[in-house]
C-alpha cells in the first residue's frame, strides 16, 4: 500500500512538472500576431498603400471622378491585444496621402490631402471587421487642398467612422466605398466622397525585421 501511494505521489508530480513546462496552449493566441510573436501594446504598426493601387476619394461609389493618391500610409500603436477571439484597439496616430492628382473640372492640381482630428481609435476584431472612429464629440475628417482656375480652395469632408477588412492572405486592411459628406467647401468641392484603398502588406516595426501582422 505505502508502494502504491509513493508511486502515485511521484505519478501526480511528474504530471504536474510537465503541466508547468508545456507551451501555451492555441487558446492563448492573442488576436494581433507578428512572425509568430505577440503584438505586444505598445507595438508600432505601419502599412502603404498595396503595389500597384491608389488611395481614391471619389464623387460616387461607382464613379471615377474626384482625387487619387499614389502614396498613403498608416501608422499606428497598439493599446490592447487580448487572447482571440476577441478585438484589439489601436491608436491611429498618423495617416498621410502624397503624389494626389484630380480629374475634377476647373481644378487644376491637388496640394494636399490631410486627415485631419487624430488620433483615431482603430479595432482590429478576430473576424477581420477594422472600424476606425474619433473622439467622443469628434469626426473622421479630411481636408482637401486644391488649385483652380480661381485660386486654392479647401474641401474638407467628415465621416462618422470608417469600416475596413483585415485579410491574412495578404497581411492588407482594404476600405471601400467608405462615405464622407462635404462640410464645407466651394461649389468645387464635390458634394460626397467615397474613399477605397488597400493597405499592405501591416508590419510589426517594433519587431525586428518588421514581420507582417496576422489577425486570429
Amino acid at each position: 500500500m505505502r508502494t502504491r501511494s509513493l508511486l502515485a505521489l511521484l505519478g501526480t508530480a511528474a504530471a504536474l512538472s510537465v503541466s508547468a513546462i508545456a507551451p501555451a496552449s492555441a487558446d492563448d493566441t492573442p488576436v494581433l500576431t507578428a512572425g509568430g510573436a505577440a503584438v505586444a501594446t505598445g507595438d508600432v504598426l505601419t502599412a502603404s498603400l498595396a503595389s500597384g493601387t491608389a488611395a481614391t476619394l471619389y464623387s460616387s461609389a461607382t464613379g471615377t471622378s474626384g482625387v487619387s493618391c499614389a502614396a498613403s500610409t498608416f501608422t499606428a500603436s497598439v493599446t490592447d491585444n487580448p487572447t482571440a477571439p476577441g478585438t484589439a484597439t489601436e491608436s491611429l496616430s498618423a495617416h498621410t496621402f502624397g503624389s494626389c492628382t484630380s480629374n475634377v473640372l476647373g481644378v487644376l492640381g491637388v496640394t494636399s490631402v490631410t486627415v485631419n482630428n487624430l488620433p483615431y481609435t482603430t479595432t482590429v476584431a478576430s473576424g477581420g471587421t477594422v472600424t476606425v472612429t474619433p473622439a467622443a464629440g469628434s469626426t473622421v475628417q479630411t481636408t482637401v487642398v486644391l488649385r483652380t482656375l480661381l485660386g486654392s480652395i479647401n474641401c474638407v469632408y467628415q465621416a462618422p467612422s470608417l469600416t475596413g477588412t483585415a485579410s491574412n492572405t495578404d497581411n492588407s486592411i482594404t476600405f471601400t466605398n467608405q462615405a464622407f459628406a462635404k462640410s464645407s467647401g466651394s461649389s468645387l468641392c464635390f458634394s460626397s466622397g467615397y474613399f477605397t484603398a488597400k493597405y499592405a502588406p501591416v508590419s510589426d516595426t517594433t519587431q525586428s525585421g518588421s514581420p507582417a501582422v496576422t489577425v486570429n
